[in-house]
This record gives C-alpha cells, sequence and structure tokens, in this order.
C-alpha cells in the first residue's frame, strides 16, 4: 500500500465546524483483492454535503459512492497503544475501542480545550485519549466496575502528569438527560462511543491439562442484568441506541459531531448488518450523516494487511470454512460519522429531547443492488 498525503487538520476541523464538504481523496485505499471485511461501499458524498450550509435536511445519498476515508488505526498492537496508559484491570472488558481510533477521532474533530463525551464509556479509553490529548472529558458507564476502571485510567494520566478535567458517571445511558449535569448542556464538540457488540466480543483464553481452552472475560457483566443493553436483545438494543443519539443532541454544541465505531457480526451464520442499522437510528434521531470512514484492525503494511485477529475470531472463521463459509478474519471497524444541525431551532430549549423518529430495523437502508454480497462479508 503507497503512502498517502496526510491533509491538514485544522483545515479539516474548520471545514467540518462550518459543514462544508470534506472530501478524502487523501483517504489510503486497500488492495482490491484484500479480505477485508466490508460492511458495504462507504459513502461520503461531497456533493450530497454541499448545501448542509443552507439547510439541515439534507442525508447522505446512500445509493451513490465515493473514495472512503481510511483510518490506519492498527500499525501497532491494543497492547502497545495501551502499554503504560491504562492500570492492569482495563485487559478484561469485553469490547475495547482502540485508542488510535479514539486519538484520531478527537484530532480530526475537535480543538484543544474542547470538551469529549462518551455515554458508554467502558474502561475510558475515550476519556484518556481526550485528556491526553489536551481536551476535557465526560462519560457514562454502566457497570460501577468498569467505572472504578476508567476512574483508575483518568487518574494515571494525572499521575504522568496530565492535569485534566474528566468525569465519568455511573448509570443507564438511556437517562442521560438525568445523569449528566446542566453545565454540560450544549458543551461537547464531539461524542466517540460505540454500541454493545451483542456476542461479537473480545475475551481472553486459557488452556488448563485436561480441560481443553477456556473462554473467560468475553461478557457484558451479568447476562441476566436486563438493565444492560448488552443482553436486552438485538431490536430492544437498537431502539434503546436510538434514545441514546436523539439525548445526545441536548449535550452537544450546533455542528457538534458524533463518532461511532461498529462492525457487523454474524448469528448461525446470519449477517446482522449492524452498521447499516445504527445509520437508521442515527436519521431517527434526527441526526445528520455526514462521512462513513474505515477504522483499520490490521497493519497497513507495503501490498497487504496484515490481520491481528483474536483466538475467538479465528477459531471461528476456521469452523465456518471447515463448514464451507468462505470467511475471512475482520480487518477494519465502520465509522460513522453524524453531525448536530448548525443551528438549534428557536422553539427547542437546549434542554429538550425531541422523542426520536420510529425505527424500523427492518427497511433497508442501502438500495437493493448496492448492498454488499454476504458471502463477502467476515464474520
Amino acid at each position: 500500500m503507497s503512502a498517502a498525503p496526510v491533509p491538514d487538520p485544522a483545515r479539516l476541523r474548520r471545514h467540518r465546524r462550518e459543514g462544508r464538504p470534506v472530501t478524502h481523496d487523501h483517504a489510503a485505499q486497500p488492495p482490491a483483492d484484500t479480505p477485508i471485511d466490508n460492511t458495504g461501499t462507504p459513502a461520503d458524498e461531497p456533493a450530497a454535503l454541499a448545501d448542509t450550509t443552507s439547510t439541515d435536511s439534507a442525508r447522505v445519498d446512500q445509493s451513490k459512492s465515493s473514495a472512503a476515508s481510511v483510518w490506519t488505526t492498527a500499525q501497532s498492537s491494543p497492547a502497545t497503544q495501551r502499554k503504560n496508559t491504562y492500570v492492569p484491570e482495563s485487559t478484561a472488558h469485553p469490547a475495547k475501542m482502540l485508542p488510535e481510533v479514539v486519538r484520531h477521532a478527537v484530532a480530526h474533530y475537535t480543538e484543544p480545550g474542547e470538551l469529549v463525551l462518551d455515554p458508554m464509556c467502558g474502561i475510558g479509553t475515550t476519556l484518556v485519549e481526550a485528556v491526553r490529548l489536551g481536551r476535557r472529558a465526560i462519560g457514562v458507564e454502566y457497570e460501577p466496575h468498569w467505572v472504578e476502571v476508567a476512574q483508575a485510567n483518568l487518574e494515571l494520566a494525572r499521575e504522568q502528569g496530565i492535569d485534566h478535567d474528566a468525569r465519568v458517571f455511573q448509570g443507564d445511558a438511556r437517562q442521560l438527560l438525568t445523569l449528566l449535569p446542566q453545565q454540560y448542556v450544549g458543551q461537547a464538540a464531539l461524542v466517540v462511543t460505540s454500541p454493545p457488540y451483542g456476542p461479537s466480543t473480545h475475551g481472553q483464553v486459557a488452556v488448563a491439562p485436561g480441560a481443553g481452552v477456556q473462554k473467560y472475560h468475553h461478557l457484558y457483566g451479568n447476562t441476566l442484568d436486563r438493565g444492560n443493553l448488552a443482553n436486552i436483545g438485538h431490536h430492544r438494543l437498537l431502539a434503546g441506541f436510538t434514545r441514546i443519539l436523539a439525548a445526545l443532541r441536548t449535550f452537544l454544541k450546533p455542528g457538534g459531531h458524533i463518532a461511532i465505531t461498529i462492525r457487523p457480526w454474524r448469528e448461525h451464520a446470519e449477517l446482522i448488518d449492524l452498521p447499516s442499522q445504527i445509520l437508521a437510528c442515527g436519521r431517527a434521531a434526527d441526526l445528520i450523516p455526514v462521512e462513513r470512514n474505515v477504522a483499520l484492525l490490521a497493519r497497513a503494511a507495503t501490498t497487504d494487511l496484515v490481520t491481528r485477529g483474536s483466538f475467538f475470531q479465528r477459531d471461528f472463521i476456521r469452523k465456518q470454512r471447515e463448514a464451507g463459509l468462505p470467511l475471512h478474519l475482520i480487518a477494519h471497524e465502520d465509522v460513522l460519522v453524524f453531525r448536530t444541525k448548525l443551528h438549534r431551532p428557536a422553539n427547542e430549549p437546549a434542554t429538550d429531547m425531541t422523542a426520536p423518529r420510529r425505527l424500523h430495523p427492518t427497511r433497508p437502508v442501502y438500495n437493493t443492488d448496492d448492498r454488499p454480497d454476504q458471502e463477502d462479508r467476515a464474520a
């Protein structure tokens, strides 16, 4: 893969704040024969975005396509990215976000001193990377244990000389309006988050004599806890996430951005196209989709991608191939980027959460001819 020129981050941030189109001809494109787990042709249409300075009703036209923006966020391993900046307890979380993904988003969508928010912050990756880049940060986490780990990671940053303004709140992100203090209303420049991946989590393994391979740290909390979004079923997850996205409008500045990392998964060989469904959630929450990017989970080498699949992923791929389904290791995540309206309507108080429009999870987001072949999708 040839090196691509790096765009001016200040220019990109200025264009995003002004609602101007952001082109991605600088993006490095993976080779055509590289087996990437694509979630569909990424769409980022300057033509569709060009008139957003005059109207907030514009939406990305998913029937067209243009060059995608590829974030090379896995040039070093996840362990290397977290080395010396996260407490050891962080390792146990089943679905950690890559720190480099957060760094890229924070650097490109915010200025130093601005506020970054994560409503489902887990071990606090979004918060930690934001404060280390000179931003303020707030997060919400449902499970008390991970709240403590996130706070420990922030304290580690402080011990290492990062004098930050960051807070973690414990609670259900669907109750953001009552969880977060009024001082944060209309203050956030960026949200970086990811919904639960259902059964598609990471985790760790151990090999015991006579017991084979044992999985651990691969589940979200107590599976009987129906208050946890990861445990309530797919359609209720989408409804809950739509409610969270709608609430985030209250805490974002006009023109503020939401970056969501997401990937599909398979249940009984059936593809769950979560990226397309989250795109529908964002629209139902009255957010404006502006970019669909690719965050690599594989290292971009000179001519190909070097995957970093976990034990679970490799084991799943092996079994599926033995069953005749030609899958490949996941090599990227989608990053869906939305923004709020550039101007808050005069009749909409800053603290009002407009009820989201009804979500139809089964309604197609793409035209039929544009949907990717499921056989080419990774697990």
